[in-house]
């Protein structure tokens, strides 16, 4: 690999060490100043604030990991994909109560609509999607159409950045995302699955090749 090429994904990796190692500071933090402080103090409201803060910081770091673990995995065929008929509705409810974005969500995916896909894989796709599109507060809306015979998924919200979808590099800001590396996993899992991801404004879509999906959405309904 020529030195050009490899610029990239050292920029990535200098981009996901600089997103560990924030959390991690402040998870080790929290934990030797807990250490330190009298009993009486850890069990009030001193060490409560502590916990919290740790907490959150461990989360962020589970979530990175997970989510760049994955991507690496799916980008070297380390995964099976097993391609069956998925509920689509019933994929993107569980996907939006994980992610629980806190402006809430509505549906637009009719019960019928099935697609193609790894389901555990589509589930991790759309959640992160949602994620991503919750940033911020705001309201999340999960809608399905199709057309020329194609099958699109799309989650609003969020205004993405022009570069959503671009693999990140060191100096990239996350955008206060829980899940900074979760478009770059959503990138992947839609790769291998065979599907198109792209970002139009407030707009993160999924498309299906024409003919794909196993039944199409009629009218959308919330």
């Amino acid at each position: 690999m020529t030195r050009s090429a490899q610029e990239p994904r050292a920029g990535y990796l200098g981009f996901v060490a600089h997103e560990f190692r924030n959390p991690l500071a402040t998870a080790l933090w929290c934990a030797e100043l807990l250490g330190r402080i009298p009993p009486e103090e850890r069990a009030g409201a001193r060490g409560a604030k502590l916990a919290t803060l740790a907490l959150r910081a461990v989360r962020r770091v589970s979530s990175l990991v997970e989510d760049h673990l994955l991507a690496e995995r799916l980008a070297a065929e380390g995964i099976p994909v097993k391609i069956e008929p998925v509920a689509l509705r019933e994929v993107a409810a569980e996907a939006g109560e994980r992610a629980a974005p806190a402006g809430g969500l509505s549906l637009a995916v009719p019960d019928g609509a099935t697609v193609p896909a790894d389901r555990a894989l589509l589930s991790m796709v759309v959640e992160a999607l949602v994620d991503a599109s919750g940033r911020d507060g705001a309201p999340v809306r999960v809608e399905a159409s199709a057309a020329g015979g194609a099958l699109r998924l799309g989650v609003r919200g969020a205004s993405q950045p022009p570069d959503a979808l671009d693999l990140p590099r060191k100096g990239t800001l996350s955008a206060g995302s829980p899940r900074p590396l979760g478009l770059v996993m959503a990138s992947a899992a839609a790769r291998a699955m065979g599907l198109a991801l792209r970002a139009d404004g407030e707009l993160l879509e999924l498309a299906w090749p024409p003919g794909a999906a196993a039944e199409r959405p009629g009218t959308s309904h919330p």
